[in-house]
């Protein structure tokens, strides 16, 4: 009897021994924003960064937070590290933000701008070189983030069947999740005739001929009466950006502070970027 009492304990502890063993031959895995993958043990973590030991090794390392993904514990857990600003100070109204797929993480795309004129749809290009400028300016100052480009945005945007005159059917949930980001912008130009500057004049011309006696032979006049008008315009820029749960974190419009006569939105549009969440100083 004792030594069946025995023989049990013994099978008891060498299960656990070989549950512990494989158990302990789970790793952590730690994916950085480089997309460098490390595996060991996660040994500690605390508001700046985590503690981590390689496998096979004792030496301690130390990470910051701001350079990982994600981790996935030998539990199985996936705990994901946001690279964003805290939701208090990207935003004026708190929005419910929740987990994002990794590859839709810190990624943002710019739909083509709607541009009006006189509040009539306009030129379709001005609208893509909007689209185009915003991405060339937030781009500087996108630190942690990636940008779509604006070819490969409007080609997925097409192969998906989503054109202009479609896109009020889809929430802006279903276009992150089409083009794979996690923030949208979406904005638009606006421009309308403001006054008009004109400027007019007369030029004088008159020419005297004589003779050898320098007897006055006849005289020559011509004048000439020009004119010149010039179209001002008013110009303002919509910006909206979106996230992939729907949330609008950031709505707002700005006029540009004189006219001018070429229409141009550049000084709008960097004002408001400079002022959203995703710009980075």
């Amino acid at each position: 009897m004792k030594k069946l009492l025995l023989i049990i304990a013994i099978a008891i502890c060498s299960f656990g021994t070989q549950a512990q063993t494989k158990t302990a031959a789970v790793p952590d895995v730690i994916l950085k924003t480089n997309g460098e993958e490390l595996k060991g043990k996660i040994t500690k973590i605390n508001d700046d960064g985590v503690s981590f030991v390689y496998t096979g090794e004792t030496l301690e390392y130390a990470i910051k937070k701001s350079d990982i993904l994600k981790i996935t514990h030998s539990s199985g857990r996936v705990e994901l590290f946001s690279q964003t600003l805290p939701a208090q100070d990207r935003q004026k109204d708190a929005v419910s933000m929740t987990a994002t797929p990794a590859d839709h993480h810190n990624k943002i795309a710019v739909l083509p701008f709607t541009f009006l004129m006189d509040n009539q749809p306009g030129a379709e290009q001005v609208g893509l070189k909007a689209q185009e400028d915003a991405i060339g300016m937030l781009s500087k100052h996108s630190d942690g983030y990636t940008i779509l480009d604006a070819r490969t945005t409007n080609a997925t945007l097409v192969q998906a069947g989503v054109t202009r005159d479609k896109m009020i059917g889809y929430t802006m949930k279903n276009l992150c999740d089409i083009l794979g980001v996690e923030y949208i912008i979406d904005g638009s130009v606006i421009q309308a005739k403001g006054y008009q500057t004109s400027t007019s004049g007369a030029n004088g011309n008159t020419k005297v001929k004589r003779d050898d006696g320098d007897k006055i032979k006849d005289v020559l006049s011509s004048s000439t009466v020009y004119s010149n008008a010039v179209q001002r315009y008013d110009v303002s820029v919509s910006l909206h950006i979106y996230m992939d749960n729907n949330a609008s974190i950031y709505n707002e419009s700005h006029k540009a502070f004189l006219s001018n006569t070429d229409g141009s939105y550049s000084g709008p549009l960097e004002y408001l970027l400079k002022r959203c969440p995703l710009y980075r100083k």
